[in-house]
């Protein structure tokens, strides 16, 4: 039974992560779209003028230097890559807790990042907001993994012994 719910929520994990890592590569067309979106529904302005910012930004740069959208698919590359390292956790999560442990490093790390990177690139609060909630969020499945593994360990133990 642990061993069936560490490997449901991994997948779930995983699958986001590599959901994550694919909207990377199309950000200029995603950005369009959103700011449309939030035109026509109820949104705040300052989240309005962000989005219309950033909807600017990509389409000026997508025009006139289209080799630094080189950097975002480098961006989801690594999703992808970092999606990968779960093989392991999802063959033997006892042998392999070390990858969930340092997935829980990475979502912690991203609070710090997204306050202090944010403002000096001169990100809004409120998206610094939303980038940080991808780590809160991401840790909730991999702290129920780790929870899992460990009764799975503890029951592996016992089984050894006796």
């Amino acid at each position: 039974m642990e061993l069936r719910t560490v490997r449901r929520w991994l997948w779930i994990f995983v699958v986001c992560l590599v959901l994550s890592g694919l909207t990377a590569f199309p950000l200029r067309a995603e950005t369009a779209w959103a700011a449309e979106l939030a035109h026509r529904l109820p949104t705040p302005p300052p989240m309005l003028h962000w989005l219309d910012r950033v909807r600017a930004a990509l389409a000026d740069t997508g025009d006139r230097y289209p080799f630094l959208a080189y950097g975002t698919d480098w961006l989801a590359f690594a999703h992808l890559v970092i999606a990968g390292m779960f093989r392991g956790p999802l063959r033997d999560p006892v042998r392999n807790v070390w990858v969930v442990q340092w997935a829980l490093g990475a979502c912690a790390a991203i609070l710090p990042l997204a306050l202090i990177c944010g403002p000096l690139r001169g990100i809004p609060v409120f998206w610094c907001c939303i980038d940080m909630s991808f780590g809160v969020v991401g840790a909730v499945p991999l702290l129920l993994v780790l929870r899992a593994i460990r009764r799975l360990e503890r029951a592996q133990a016992l089984s050894s012994s006796v």
